[in-house]
């Protein structure tokens, strides 16, 4: 799918808070050339004196259509964030440019097995690229692990519960609360965890990572411990405020 040369209009059609601090985005946008699973996008705002900040968000949708669905988690000194999380409602127009970024995706003619590891709002890419596994009906085995702080933080939580099935396995990770009776106390994620939660180094799996620059550096770093070869991990980091 081609990328649109220029800046495109966008209108929200829906605004919902899921999270305590993030908000699912879903924009139409007339032109969008549809996208892969795992793209990303540039967003633009611009204010009454003229001042842009254009900051990239990944896209929680894929395929074809004008229908764009993004997830922000707002940054509190953010120039960005906040606006979205707090003021935009339905009806407002937003500038957007892409889609961007070849690497980090999937495409449903990939066969080998793939395990996703996700922190705080890097779920997004994964979980397009988990709804585009399902909607192919492909039986590439699949398995996400999520970290998160606690359950009130995590993204599309009922979404992924039901992807589980034979081809999709869902572990979680809670750094500070964790659910009652949960089997695993509350804390980082550690060597041990992705060891016992993720794809075996025999499986040569496929692994994408998402989330804070910190998040995303020591997984990386265990998976390469592990085993895993370093081309077969693909990294992103979000940001933008």
């Amino acid at each position: 799918m081609a990328i649109v040369a220029g800046w495109l209009v966008g209108t929200v059609a829906r605004a919902m808070r899921v999270t305590p601090q993030g908000r699912i985005l879903v924009l139409d946008v007339p032109e969008w050339p549809g996208n892969l699973a795992g793209q990303h996008l540039d967003l633009r705002l611009t204010a009454e004196d003229g001042y842009q900040a254009v900051r990239s968000y990944s896209i929680a949708s894929f395929g074809d259509g004008t229908t764009v669905e993004l997830a922000v988690d707002m940054l509190p000194d953010g120039e960005v964030s906040p606006y979205l999380v707090e003021d935009v409602e339905p009806g407002d127009m937003l500038e957007v440019r892409g889609p961007l970024g070849n690497f980090f995706v999937w495409r449903d003619s990939q066969t080998e097995p793939v395990q996703l590891i996700a922190g705080g709002s890097g779920i997004v890419p994964l979980v397009s690229i988990a709804r585009a596994h399902r909607a192919a009906a492909s039986t590439a085995k699949f398995r996400m692990l999520y970290s998160v702080r606690a359950p009130e933080d995590a993204y599309y939580a009922p979404e992924l519960a039901e992807l589980v099935g034979d081809s999709f396995v869902l572990d979680w990770v809670y750094t500070r609360t964790a659910p009652v009776g949960f089997a695993r106390a509350a804390g980082r994620i550690t060597r041990a965890d992705i060891e016992a939660s993720t794809l075996p180094v025999a499986d040569n799996p496929l692994v994408y990572v998402c989330g804070p620059t910190g998040f995303v550096e020591t997984v990386a770093r265990i998976l390469v411990d592990l085993g895993h070869p370093a081309e077969r991990i693909k990294t992103e980091r979000f940001g933008g405020k």
